[in-house]
Parts: C-alpha cells; sequence; structure tokens
C-alpha cells in the first residue's frame, strides 16, 4: 500500500508539474491585474503603472492596476494571498510588506503566502536637517544628539511608515536618542522642518531636493549604499560617520504562493527587459530611484532580510500602530 501511495503521489506531482507548464504556454490568455495596496499617485503606484504599460506591450494582453487600499497595505496584500495562483491576479510589495508583520497581526504569511517575481528598483531617502541646527554634518548631528539626549525633535510622515523607520535604524545604528513628532504623510513633515519647528527628518531625495536647494534645508546624507544622483554631493550616510547604516524603499512584484515557476520565470523575464527601456529608466530617474535586478528565489531571500531587519528595529524602538 505505501509504494502504490508513493507511486500515487508521484503521478500527481507529474500531472500537476504538466499542468502549470501547459498553462503557462498559454498564459496569458486574458486581463492580467497588479494590485497596488496604496492609494493612487505615489511612487508605489505610478512604478506599477509604467510596469503594467510594459507588460502589455510585452505580453499582449492587457495588464491593469487596482488599488486596494487600507490598514498600511494589508488589505490589498490579503486580496491577492487568497487569489487563484494562476498568474491573473499580482501584488506590488515594498518596505511596508517587510514592517507590517511587526506592526499587524496579518491574515496571511508575508513570506509563505506569494511566490517571489521581481524587484524592480529601490529609492534612497536623505538625513536632512533645517539650517540653524549647528549640524554642517553626519558626525556634528551625532555629537549633537549625543550631547542632548532626547532634546531634538524629529519629523516623520506617520507611525510605522518608511520615513519614522528609517530615522529609529539610525538612532539604533548611531546610538543616539531624538524625539519622534509624527505627522499626516511626509509632505507636512518637510514644511514642518524647513519651518524650523522640528529640526530633523528623513525622507526621499526627490521631496527633500528641491527644499535643499533652496536653502530651506540641509541634506547631510543619503542612505543608500551608493550617493544619489539627485544629490551628487552628498556622501552616504555609512560614508558620513555611521557604519552600516542603509535604509529606502524598494518596489517589487510577488504572485499567491503556487503560482506555476514557468508563469513567474516568465514575469520575470519580462520586467528585466522593461528595465532595460529607456522609457523605464526616464520613469526612475525623475524619482532619484534606481533599477534593481534580481531572479525570483534572490529577490525572495532580499525580503527576508528586510523583514528580519524592519522587525528587529520595531521590537527595538517600541513602535505599535496607530
Amino acid at each position: 500500500m505505501a509504494g502504490m501511495h508513493s507511486r500515487f503521489l508521484a503521478i500527481a506531482g507529474v500531472v500537476l508539474a504538466l499542468n502549470g507548464a501547459a498553462a503557462a504556454q498559454d498564459y496569458p490568455n486574458r486581463t492580467v491585474r497588479i494590485v497596488v495596496p496604496f492609494a493612487p499617485g505615489g511612487f508605489n503606484d505610478l512604478l506599477a503603472r509604467s510596469v503594467a504599460a510594459g507588460l502589455t506591450e510585452r505580453l499582449g494582453k492587457q495588464v491593469v492596476v487596482e488599488n486596494k487600499t487600507g490598514a498600511g497595505g494589508v488589505v490589498g496584500s490579503e486580496l491577492v494571498a487568497k487569489s487563484a495562483p494562476d498568474g491573473y491576479t499580482l501584488l506590488i510589495v515594498s518596505i511596508a510588506h517587510a514592517v507590517n508583520p511587526a506592526l499587524y497581526k496579518l491574515p496571511y504569511e508575508p513570506l509563505k503566502a506569494f511566490a517571489p517575481i521581481s524587484i524592480f528598483a529601490s529609492s534612497p531617502n536623505a538625513l536632512a536637517v533645517n539650517p540653524e541646527l549647528p549640524a554642517r554634518s553626519v558626525k556634528e548631528f551625532v555629537a549633537l544628539a549625543k550631547s542632548k539626549p532626547g532634546d531634538i525633535q524629529y519629523a516623520s510622515g506617520g507611525i510605522g511608515g518608511s520615513l519614522h523607520l528609517g530615522m529609529e535604524l539610525f538612532k539604533l545604528v548611531a546610538k543616539v536618542d531624538l524625539l519622534h513628532v509624527p505627522f499626516r504623510g511626509a509632505g507636512p513633515a518637510v514644511i514642518d522642518v524647513a519651518g524650523g519647528h522640528t529640526k530633523a527628518i528623513v525622507a526621499t531625495v526627490t521631496t527633500l531636493s528641491p527644499h535643499v536647494k533652496s536653502g530651506k534645508l540641509r541634506a547631510l546624507g543619503v542612505s543608500g549604499k551608493a550617493r544619489s544622483r539627485v544629490m551628487p554631493e552628498i556622501p552616504t550616510i555609512d560614508e558620513a560617520g555611521v557604519p552600516g547604516y542603509e535604509a529606502g524603499n524598494w518596489i517589487g512584484l510577488v504572485a499567491p504562493a503556487s503560482t506555476p515557476a514557468a508563469i513567474v520565470a516568465r514575469l520575470n523575464k519580462e520586467i528585466l527587459a522593461i528595465q532595460d527601456s529607456d522609457e523605464f529608466k526616464k520613469r526612475l530617474d525623475g524619482d532619484g530611484a534606481d533599477i534593481v535586478k534580481m531572479a525570483p528565489a534572490e529577490f525572495g531571500s532580499y525580503m527576508e532580510r528586510e523583514l528580519e531587519k524592519w522587525g528587529r528595529v520595531v521590537k527595538e524602538a517600541g513602535i505599535t500602530a496607530q
């Protein structure tokens, strides 16, 4: 009986594999939807629409973007986690995907519920201060913060957001104590620091750039592995005196778990081609973001590391969802 059972399982496995291969050969034969778990107009949404346009052209079938907002991205993510694993419902993931498990009780497993397809890009942040603050470098800012523990106020776009977590990671790595003042969105937070009420902020380089150029803010360091094309004169925070610091948003695409490997491979291949297009490069240049290319398994490992990293930051900083 045991032998028959194992033979049955082996046959079933072959049938599933053949069905998956057949589905991939026929893929896509109808509209594909990409779910963005955030509101229209943000970086995630704009990049999703750029990729959708490229996939529509390359796959020969319509690829549409749907915004399903709520609970910091959890509502849209749950929708895709529970969708059929056939390649017709996909999900945009970002740093929020790595942070949410530490903030919320999720109705899905952030890694096990999805099949990684491809990362698109990463968008570095920058640390900036009000020019009245007597700190002209990252080292001077750290020294000032250490001389006045808990005295310097920093602004963010909201509790648990990437800008809040970027500064909390800075606090942990630099071993400084700063006071958090959350706002409803990055825009009001930047305006408050420019006005001199709060004194520091971590925000995207594109958000900060106009204020830095006008002299209303002073950029001290960028959060990526390399300097930003938008602010090439500004050193990375790592090279400027806080070794090991790296933070920023990243955006990629996943499918429900058990999506046939052949479909995942096809989508990854088409996205790599889209990333090489002049149109996509221009889109990222406008946002100060960098193209990042990974194979599906590599992207899966990357997300796993991000979950560990930001889970630790949320725990050590004692952040709770509001």
